[in-house]
């Protein structure tokens, strides 16, 4: 396959994680290569000196024009389809590449299976808990693709691996046509991105391309019929099998969670009558209900790919989650304080209010054009009281008073340094012992914080303060 690229004319749409790596693997491969970005900030000239250096051509501050003789462009996952550069390549014929589907074209006679994840939530802390099972049970592997580790240098480095767990986005399956795992799975499906793909059907279309060549299982989740929808809508290999988890009691051909244990009815003898143990609640960190889901789907790929029930075990004993996602930073006067700052939009959070029983909830920042009448009316219950913060926080205001209105909300309308300690502090007052107080803030963080990393920062360092 590589040689084919020799002397081809090859245009990488846009710089970055991305563009970067692919540019350099096409030029290592002898293909004439011209990069083209939007951008001509500081940080791209400093890429394309880095990649001129090497005797890429690159265009900054013009990335809808299609630079002429182009035969094949390799494309960031996040560009748009409706670009004008790929209008063009369409109406030229020119086929267009994620960095994943060149990846994945790029791999060896003998490269390593991919077991590949995707869906709204969940995702990357599904892939580590895969990684980790993979591990303990004595595999060379990876966390790769859309966590951050670039899959081109997965497959074209010189680490040999057993297989590799890899995060796909929806963006990237847009882009990766050929792409055929071993085994995947779509944890859930919400509006998201609805902006990029156009609609929501569209969005689930490209999600569900996960599915297409599998060969031994389509995981999906029981809770979320249209997950399930996306594994019979598959074109996939004969004898390939559908594996749904829950956390209820599981049927054949499931894995699901019994009496506090998490068990697997699907990859054991006689599954109409037999279940295997696999792990104890407390072994999944943080044990709450949708990471229990993620480790269930975890389990389910790795059990496919042929993992014993201890390895599973200690994979996920062995696992630590990332910063920011459902993480206890500290307990100060039997009120207990939960950062999830990674709960960016409304299906995160209602997964993260549904983890406790009685909250104050810190919540606000950019809604993204959602709503929030659905993700009040259901947690309406659990709230002890509510502080609200960013730009968009008189949506969730309103939506508190038609569907909440007992509750007592705290709208601090500062978009300072100090206005998370002082969120905090509001919500000290309002909570009593044994509540949580929980940053879900089921937004985007960019109108106060440079990303969701700082926002959570900022909480922690409040609630340090408190404790001091």
């Amino acid at each position: 396959m590589p040689s084919e690229f020799t002397g081809k004319h090859v245009t990488v749409a846009g710089l970055g994680v991305s563009g970067v790596p692919a540019a350099k693997v096409l030029h290592g491969l002898g293909a004439h290569v011209t990069v083209v970005n939007d951008g001509d900030d500081e940080r791209a000239r400093t890429q394309a000196a880095e990649l001129e250096a090497l005797g890429v051509t690159v265009r900054l501050g013009d990335g809808d024009t299609l630079p002429e003789g182009t035969e094949l462009i390799v494309t960031a996952p996040g560009w748009k389809p409706t670009k004008p550069l790929f209008t063009a390549a369409g109406q030229a014929g020119v086929p267009v590449w994620g960095d994943v589907e060149l990846a994945w074209r790029l791999r060896g006679p003998d490269a390593a299976p991919w077991l590949a994840v995707t869906g709204t939530n969940g995702k990357t802390t599904t892939v580590q808990m895969l990684a980790s099972i993979l591990k303990a049970a004595g595999l060379r592997t990876a966390a790769v693709g859309n966590i951050g580790v670039s899959l081109l240098d997965a497959v074209t480095g010189d680490t040999e691996y057993d297989v590799l767990a890899v995060e796909l986005s929806s963006y990237q399956l847009h882009w990766a046509p050929s792409l055929r795992a071993h085994s995947a799975a779509v944890l859930n499906l919400a509006p998201d991105h609805l902006d990029w793909h156009g609609s929501m059907e569209a969005y689930a279309a490209d999600k569900g391309r996960i599915y297409e060549g599998n060969r031994v299982a389509c995981v999906y989740n029981v809770a979320d019929k249209a997950t399930e929808d996306l594994v019979r809508a598959a074109d996939v290999e004969e004898g390939c099998r559908a594996i749904g988890f829950t956390l209820g009691t599981p049927g054949p051909s499931q894995l699901g969670f019994v009496e506090g244990l998490l068990v697997d009815r699907a990859f054991v003898e006689d599954r109409q009558k037999n279940a295997q143990e696999l792990a104890e609640v407390s072994d999944v960190n943080p044990p709450a209900p949708h990471n229990i889901a993620n480790a269930l789907a975890a389990a389910g790929l790795a059990r496919a790919f042929g993992v014993s029930a201890a390895a599973v075990r200690d994979g996920l004993r062995a696992f630590t989650p990332d910063a920011h996602r459902i993480a206890h930073v500290a307990d100060v006067d039997g009120v207990a304080y939960v950062d999830d700052s990674k709960a960016t939009n409304t299906h995160a959070t209602e997964a993260s209010l549904a983890a406790y029983e009685s909250i104050v909830w810190i919540a606000g920042g950019l809604a993204k054009g959602a709503t929030f009448d659905e993700l009040v009316a259901g947690a309406a219950k659990r709230l002890r009281g509510a502080v609200l913060i960013g730009a968009d926080r008189a949506l969730i205001r309103e939506a508190l008073a038609r569907h909440a209105p007992e509750v007592p909300v705290v709208d601090l309308d500062r978009t300072d340094t100090g206005a998370m300690l002082q969120a905090v502090r509001e919500a000290r007052r309002l909570a009593r012992p044994g509540d949580t107080v929980l940053l879900a803030p089921a937004c985007a963080s960019m109108d106060m914080f440079t990303n969701y990393n700082q926002r959570g920062d900022a909480f922690a360092q409040a609630v340090r303060e408190l404790g001091a």
